[in-house]
């Protein structure tokens, strides 16, 4: 299959590798160009079902001595994929065309400097015809959004480059936890992808049907990536010698969680939606199905493990359910099977969760574990439990 070239753009530390990995599902380097800068190489990287590939740059350093040998190695690179283009000399996987740059900027730095936009467009003077989307990376809020954006427009105005800007998409490419009970769910990439393949050439995007599949995997990974912060944070919570009487530990954990994920379906904050959060919380209460699974693992042969651990393994197991059921009804509800009026329904499918196999999938994770296992281990044991 024919594919675009994506150039990636910006100072180190942005965090573009994060956003490769969310973009791309299972990205792998295809090959790279050596120098002699900081991050040494630059990256060729492909996914699956996606139609471009992202070259990933060295980035910016703040010395000018780091930073021209980073303008310089990709001046060179993309002189000599011109070239190649121009001879097709290269096969067509090898085809180095640029079709859209991606310059990345941090979005907690609350200030494009000039400096930036002018590295920028010397290192793609191969390139000058080429779209750029600018991509503000760890943009978490929607004040900080709203500001950058303004911020980068006008900053691309006075250059007087805003007939090359095509667009700019705010991201967050990997969960953040500000604590237990407040996570930023990745934000922006769907939004990203679709603009990216909208700008390749007809001959290479893929249909619209093709794209919202696409997306729809990434948020599904997305989602996990937001069940496996919860499940930590529920581990160390509940990793206590005393039995789980309620769900105190965990509701504001759960709580979380479920936002996370709804938010990574587009699901608006309104009163229907806050009734079919609380009804999921509700019905994820630990205390009778808690008590259950204990006294059941206490009949299995070879289950002797402290009351902490035990518990730690329970509370994630719930965490990881939840998430789950979460996962599977904003999904419905996304693809427009189901509305956040099936109330009844969402509370029979958490109550399905809870009570299908729990006891399997904790076991499973106790006998997988070492004698005095870290939180981390915990939660890997949890993890594969379920995958299993």
């Amino acid at each position: 299959m024919e594919l675009g070239n994506v150039l990636l753009i910006g100072e180190s530390g942005v965090g573009k590798s994060t956003l490769i990995n969310a973009v791309l599902k299972k990205p792998e380097t295809e090959t790279g160009y050596g120098t002699t800068g900081t991050t040494k190489r630059l990256e060729i990287y492909r996914g699956e079902d996606v139609p471009f590939r992202v070259i990933d740059t060295i980035g910016f350093e703040p010395t000018f001595f780091q930073k021209t040998k980073a303008i310089n190695a990709i001046k060179k690179w993309s002189k000599e994929s011109a070239k190649k283009s121009e001879k097709k000399e290269a096969e067509e996987e090898d085809n180095r065309q640029i079709h859209v740059i991606w310059f990345c900027i941090e979005g907690t730095r609350r200030k494009l400097f000039r400096d930036s936009i002018r590295n920028m467009l010397r290192a793609t003077h191969m390139w000058k015809s080429i779209p750029i989307i600018v991509v503000i990376t760890k943009s978490y809020s929607n004040a900080e959004r709203r500001e950058n954006v303004k911020m980068v427009r006008d900053a691309f105005e006075k250059w007087g480059k805003t007939d090359r800007l095509k667009d700019v998409i705010p991201v967050v490419a990997a969960p953040f936890v500000i604590d237990e009970d407040n996570i930023i769910p990745p934000n922006g990439i769907d939004e990203l992808i679709n603009t990216t393949n909208d700008l390749m050439p007809e001959a290479i995007q893929l249909s619209k049907q093709d794209v919202e599949a696409y997306i729809l995997t990434r948020k599904r990974a997305f989602a996990q990536g937001v069940i496996a912060t919860s499940v930590v944070a529920g581990v160390t919570a509940t990793a206590i010698p005393v039995p789980i009487a309620d769900g105190a530990l965990l509701s504001a954990i759960e709580l979380a969680e479920i936002k996370a994920v709804s938010s990574i379906y587009g699901i608006k904050r309104d009163e229907k939606s806050k009734i079919f959060i609380s009804t999921m919380v509700e019905v994820g209460t630990v205390s009778a199905v808690a008590r259950s699974t204990i006294s059941m693992l206490k009949t299995i042969p070879g289950i002797n493990i402290a009351a902490s651990i035990m518990n730690a393994i329970i509370g994630g197991s719930f965490v990881t359910l939840i998430g789950e059921a979460a996962t599977y009804a904003f999904e419905q509800i996304y693809l427009g099977n189901k509305t956040l009026e099936d109330t009844d329904w969402v509370k029979k499918l958490m109550e399905t969760k809870l009570a299908d196999d729990l006891t399997v999938k904790v076991e499973t994770a106790i006998r997988s574990l070492p004698a005095k296992p870290t939180v981390k281990e915990i939660s890997r044991a949890i993890g594969d439990a379920f995958k299993k």
